[in-house]
C-alpha cells in the first residue's frame, strides 16, 4: 500500500469519526466545540496507546489547541461514551486508544517496567470468536497478558550474576 493511499484512508477515518462525534453531540445535547474536534483529530493521528499527559504534550507540540488536562479528561470520557475511544487499565496506569477502525489485538503488560506490547494472534482471535457465550452477545473484547518482558528478565539475571 502506498503512503498516499494510507493518507487518504486515514483522512476517510477522520472524516467518519467527526461525523460520528457530530451525531453523538447532537443526539445528546452537547456543544460542538472546535476543541473537541481538535482533540479527536489528534487522537486519531496517534498510533497505539496514549495517556492524558502524552495527549496533552502532543497537542502542545503540534501547535494545536491549547487545552487543559481537565478538558482532556472530560473530553475523553465523552469520547468513550460515544464509542470513539477505548480505555485500558494497565496496572496503575490508564491508557487510551482509538476505537473506530481499530483492528482487534491483544496486550502483553510487563509487571516490572510497565511496558505494553500489542500483538495479534489469529488462533486466539478464532478461539474467542468460536466461544459460545450463553445469553450474551459480545461486541468486542480485550485480552491482557501480564508477565515480565525479556528486557526486565535479562536485567534481573544480570543483577543476580553481579551479586
Amino acid at each position: 500500500m502506498t503512503a498516499e493511499l494510507k493518507s487518504v484512508m486515514e483522512e476517510n477515518v477522520k472524516d467518519k469519526v467527526k461525523q460520528i462525534l457530530t451525531e453523538y453531540l447532537q443526539v445528546n445535547g452537547h456543544r460542538k466545540t472546535p476543541e473537541r474536534y481538535a482533540i479527536l483529530d489528534t487522537i486519531y493521528s496517534i498510533k497505539g496507546h496514549f495517556d492524558i499527559d502524552t495527549l496533552y504534550n502532543y497537542m502542545a507540540n503540534e501547535g494545536k489547541f491549547r487545552v487543559s488536562r481537565a478538558t482532556l479528561y472530560n473530553t475523553i470520557i465523552l469520547f468513550i461514551d460515544a464509542k470513539l475511544v477505548i480505555k485500558h487499565q494497565f496496572g496503575n496506569s490508564s491508557q487510551y486508544e482509538r476505537a473506530y477502525n481499530n483492528e482487534t489485538h491483544h496486550h502483553m503488560i510487563c509487571m516490572e517496567c510497565g511496558k505494553v506490547t500489542e500483538f495479534q494472534d489469529e488462533n486466539l482471535k478464532q478461539a474467542i470468536a468460536d466461544t459460545k457465550l450463553k445469553k450474551f452477545h459480545a461486541s468486542h473484547y480485550s485480552l491482557y497478558i501480564y508477565g515480565v518482558c525479556s528486557k526486565c528478565t535479562w536485567a534481573k539475571r544480570r543483577k543476580k550474576k553481579d551479586k
